[in-house]
This record gives C-alpha cells, sequence and structure tokens, in this order.
C-alpha cells in the first residue's frame, strides 16, 4: 500500500493547474445514462472514483471511451442493457447511487444496491427514495438492494427536501428531467456542482429553471440527445492548495479557480492573514505575516464547505491564538484530530467542535490516514511540519487529488510517493 513521504518547512511558490472537479463528473457521468448519447464530458479529471464510475456504467451496458490529451475526455453512450448495479462496485463509492435516479426514469426500474456504511458518519438514502417515490415510483429495501419500479413515466411532482441534501437533489433532478409533467424540488442543495449538472442537462434538451437557488422547477420531456459539457473546476482542490500556500507561508497561483466558488473559505484564510485574490486565469494565494485564530461552522452551500473543514483545522493548528472548527454536517468527521496531535497539534474535540489552540511548530510524524479530506490535511500538516512526515494508507487520496505528491513537487514541496513494495 502506498505511502507520501514529505520533509516539511518549505514555502511553496510557484503555479497549480486546478482539475475538474470530482463531485461534478460523477452525478455528469450517471447522466449519461438519460441518453442514448453520445455525452462528451470534457475536463475529467484522472482520479480513482472516475474509473469506479465508469466500470458502473460499463455494467450497464455504455461505453466509456477517454479521448484527449491526457485523456481528459470522455465519451459516453450506447444501449442499457443491465439495470442492476451491484454490490461489489458500489461499495467502492457512495456515489453510485447517483445512477439510481437515471435508470428508473430512463427504462422505469432499477435494482441498486445500498452504498452501505461511510468512515465520515451516516448518509442516509431515504431522501432519494422518498423523493423518487413521490415521483410516482414504487420502491422496497430487499437483501440490501433499493428495487424501484414504475409503469410508464415518472410524474411531475412538487417534493420537499428535509434538509439540502446535494446527492438526492442530483439523483430527483436527473430523474424527474424525463417524468411527465412539472417537478419542484424545493430546499434543492445549491453546490456549484449542483448547477453544472442542470446546466448540462439543459444542453442534452431537458429544460430546468432555478439554476442556483435552493428551488428548482424541472418540465419533464420525453428523451434527451446527447452533448458537449467542460466540467467545471474543483473548488476543493483550490481550497486545499490555498490552504498549503498559506501553512507554508507561500505564494501560489491557482490556474482555473473560481473565487466565487469558494468564498466562504477566502473569507475565513482573510480573516485568518492571508491574501486570497482573483487574476484573470485563477486565483492567487499568499501569506507573508503571521496567521491568526479564526472560527468556523461547517453549512451547506455556500456556507463553509465540510469537505474543506480537515485542511482549515491543520491551517489553525499553525496560527496564534485559538480557533473553533464546529462540524454541522457529518457527526464522525474529526478522524483526523488524534493523527494532527501526533504531530504536535494542541486539538480538543467536544461533540461537534474542536478546539484549536495554535502551536508555533508541527513535527514530522508517520500518521494514518481515515478518509479522503483527512488525508490530505495530514499531507498539509506534513508540509509545514519540521522533520519527516509519513502518511500511510494514501489510497483515500487517489479517490479525490489528481497527482497531488507531483503538483505540490512543482512548487517546491519536497515530497514523494513510496509505492507498498517499497
Amino acid at each position: 500500500m502506498d505511502s507520501i513521504r514529505i520533509r516539511g518547512g518549505r514555502p511553496l511558490a510557484g503555479e497549480i493547474p486546478i482539475s475538474g472537479a470530482k463531485n461534478a463528473a460523477l452525478p455528469l457521468m450517471a447522466a449519461a445514462l438519460l441518453c442514448q448519447g453520445p455525452l462528451i464530458l470534457e475536463n475529467v479529471p484522472r482520479l480513482a472514483d472516475i474509473r469506479t464510475m465508469a466500470s458502473l456504467l460499463a455494467q450497464h451496458g455504455l461505453n466509456v471511451e477517454r479521448q484527449g490529451p491526457e485523456g481528459r475526455r470522455l465519451v459516453l453512450g450506447g444501449r442499457i442493457t443491465s439495470t442492476e448495479a451491484p454490490y461489489d462496485i458500489v461499495r467502492k463509492m457512495r456515489a453510485s447511487v447517483l445512477v439510481l435516479g437515471p435508470l428508473l426514469a430512463r427504462t422505469g426500474e432499477a435494482r441498486v444496491s445500498l452504498p452501505g456504511g461511510c468512515a465520515i458518519g451516516t448518509r442516509p438514502v431515504d431522501i432519494h427514495l422518498k423523493g423518487l417515490q413521490e415521483l410516482g415510483a414504487e420502491v422496497r429495501l430487499e437483501q440490501g438492494y433499493i428495487h424501484a419500479r414504475v409503469a410508464g413515466r415518472l410524474r411531475g411532482a412538487q417534493i420537499v427536501l428535509p434538509f439540502a441534501s446535494v446527492g438526492a437533489t442530483e439523483n430527483l433532478l436527473m430523474a424527474a428531467t424525463l417524468a411527465e409533467g412539472r417537478t419542484e424540488i424545493a430546499n434543492a442543495a445549491r453546490e456549484p456542482e449542483i448547477g453544472d449538472l442542470a446546466t448540462c442537462l439543459n444542453r442534452m434538451g431537458a429544460r430546468i429553471e432555478g439554476i442556483g437557488t435552493d428551488r428548482l422547477v424541472i418540465e419533464g420531456v420525453r428523451e434527451l440527445s446527447g452533448a458537449r459539457h467542460a466540467i467545471i473546476p474543483d473548488r476543493i482542490e483550490a481550497g486545499t492548495y490555498a490552504c498549503a500556500a498559506a501553512i507554508t507561508g507561500g505564494e501560489v497561483r491557482l490556474r482555473g479557480a473560481r473565487l466565487e466558488h469558494i468564498a466562504a473559505l477566502a473569507r475565513a484564510l482573510g480573516d485568518a492573514g492571508v491574501e486570497v485574490m482573483e487574476e484573470a486565469e485563477g486565483i492567487l494565494v499568499r501569506r507573508a505575516g503571521k496567521l491568526k485564530g479564526v472560527d468556523v461552522m461547517t453549512e451547506p452551500y455556500p456556507g463553509f464547505p465540510t469537505d474543506m473543514q480537515a485542511q482549515f483545522m491543520a491551517l489553525m493548528s499553525v496560527a496564534e491564538g485559538a480557533a473553533m472548527v464546529t462540524e454541522t454536517i457529518f457527526e464522525n468527521r474529526f478522524m483526523h484530530v488524534p493523527e494532527l496531535n501526533r504531530m504536535g497539534a494542541r486539538i480538543n474535540v467536544h461533540r461537534a467542535s474542536a478546539i484549536v489552540r495554535g502551536v508555533k511548530q508541527l513535527c514530522g510524524a508517520p500518521v494514518m490516514a481515515t478518509d479522503l479530506r483527512a488525508s490530505v490535511s495530514l499531507v498539509l500538516a506534513g508540509l509545514a511540519a519540521k522533520g519527516e512526515t509519513i502518511v500511510h494508507r494514501v489510497y483515500h487520496l487517489d479517490r479525490g487529488y489528481e497527482v497531488l505528491e507531483q503538483k505540490l513537487a512543482a512548487c517546491g514541496a519536497d515530497i514523494e510517493r513510496i509505492s507498498g513494495s517499497a
């Protein structure tokens, strides 16, 4: 199993290209089930989760072909030959449940394995299922699988989500595009990735209004056609490298990043003493002075993102004074805290909040990654630490960060991947 070795203490300087957003690419790939195609996606990141979704779509009968420089173009299309999403694939990635709505809307039935547990907490699919029932589907759970069926087409409905679930919004939005009549999704999640999905669906012939708001209105159509769409840049990758520049006291340009997508993080970084400036081709991040402790609370978009909580906590661990980090989205997302404390951080967790008392210097240590964002928070801590840090179980990183060690090394970090056989 691969590890990453970091020798800290070097300020980052240079430019980092931001890849396409994984959390936009996955639902966009699932949307290929809604049409015969071809659906052509540009700016696709090369990640483990993308490969998993490609395998799942191939299981359903679709052709998935990589094209273009570095394989960043995906061409998806073909006839659906299977409506089952098996456990062996779904267990690898919770986003696999996003095939449920498109399969049901296109073919009238779907059999999708329940995603199972998640290291960072429960993410129930009951909101997805209740919404599909409101669209006229018959849904039952048997032997760990979701069985959904509808006679004819789904029917438009008024759906009020109990909370702004990203996955449920995406699943129901895709299903509603082929439903008969008008669907309204109230309290819809507003993440940029959902706007990207809706924009692509409209290019495929869907009729969606309210993009970017918490109220989506969909007029169903009988069929969708193929389209070409470029995926938005990954705001979490951009935010992660912004924190990397800040924690090392460096200056980094994030090529392709969009400031409006990370506005809440940019405000927090500004309060902490980090400059974040929009430029013609991206964002410039730099820190010349000392870091100051800042309190943050995770919230649905456009609030502070839960996917940036661990990285910001690593940053606060070397800031002057104290900071409080409160997690309101997932109940078990502080698993990086013991590992950061092994490196000399002073973090105490009380229920949903962590008190971070900044230290002058972190110290390198062997640490263990527990999930995707926790993994990268340990890399950030290693960049700032004195001595050598080895992050174990970095397969988590490969799910969401494309050639992370190469991008950081290009900006002066002393970082390398150690193969599992080394």
